[in-house]
């Protein structure tokens, strides 16, 4: 709005508060998702941190949308424990959820990833990127820590080729970054993204045992993830993907125009649909007409 005289008469209110005015809401926030588990958020990013007597078990460091969020994740997990924080793991190479790890490197901490981002991470070399200490096999692999314990598994190629979920067994709690949003569209032609296995990690996280699930994203309102929430990503990625499949068939794959009509109008409150929706059927047409 462009009214000159309320503009300027709320500017002026406001310079007249007094100087107990409340203050802006700070990006960061810490939020107890079950005994010992707690997600961290900046702004637009979530991680997740376990408190154990011997120690701090703490996901990825997302430090580059921000890089002030490190040091404040830290002095979170500092509000809660002065336990060391002896685990860092990494849920995938991407630089905007694993940069910043240097302040958790300071306190000792071993960075864990899966064998494919450590290579990723190798070849690239980004200062801001700390090099992963002990990687994951596709097998999987367990960290116990002062009776806290976290399984890190690797279900498949999805978002990337490295991307592991965090599952804490007795709390009933996962830790899924990025491929698995809570309402919200797949990011632009879903880069570094690998289809059609995302289906099969997704049918292999619903089965298993878990409640709730902290994402890498807020979800609506801010609140946690269910397996109707797995469910409804499934979906969509099926209707993506079988509109798709039609425009191949119809050698309209190559036309700007015709993937841009589609629509799907049972998820057009999700975030990102008017941005992404485009980019996701480019991305599953490269598959269904170039095998891409």
């Amino acid at each position: 709005m462009r009214f000159a005289t309320p503009c300027v008469f709320a500017a002026a209110l406001t310079l007249a508060l007094p100087a107990f005015a409340q203050a802006p809401a700070s990006p960061y926030s810490t939020t107890k998702v079950a005994d010992n588990v707690y997600q961290f958020r900046a702004g637009g990013y979530l991680s997740m941190f376990v408190v154990s007597p011997e120690g701090v078990i703490v996901a990825d460091p997302i430090g580059f949308a921000d890089p002030k969020a490190p040091a404040a994740y830290l002095a979170e997990i500092r509000k809660i424990t002065q336990a060391p924080v002896k685990y860092v793991i990494y849920s995938h190479h991407h630089y905007d959820h694993a940069s910043g790890g240097k302040v958790f490197k300071d306190q000792g901490a071993v960075f864990v990833a899966h064998h494919n981002a450590h290579r990723r991470l190798a070849a690239l070399r980004n200062p801001d990127v700390v090099m992963p200490d002990m990687v994951v096999e596709d097998s999987g692999s367990t960290i116990q820590l002062g009776g806290m314990r976290v399984d890190l598994l690797w279900v498949g190629n999805n978002h990337s080729d490295n991307t592991l979920v965090m599952l804490l067994p007795k709390e009933r709690v996962l830790y899924a970054v990025d491929w698995l949003p809570i309402q919200a569209i797949m990011y632009r032609d879903m880069p570094d993204g690998h289809v059609p296995d995302w289906f099969a990690g997704i049918d292999r996280v619903l089965a298993m045992d878990w409640d709730r699930m902290i994402p890498g994203h807020p979800g609506p309102g801010g609140r946690l993830g269910s397996k109707e929430d797995v469910r409804a990503v499934r979906d969509y990625l099926t209707d993506v993907s079988n509109a798709a499949k039609q425009l191949a068939a119809e050698k309209k794959c190559l036309n700007d125009e015709a993937m841009r009509a589609v629509k799907l109008p049972k998820y057009e409150n999700w975030g990102g649909y008017g941005a992404y929706l485009f980019g996701n059927v480019e991305r599953f047409c490269e598959y269904w007409a170039r095998g891409v």
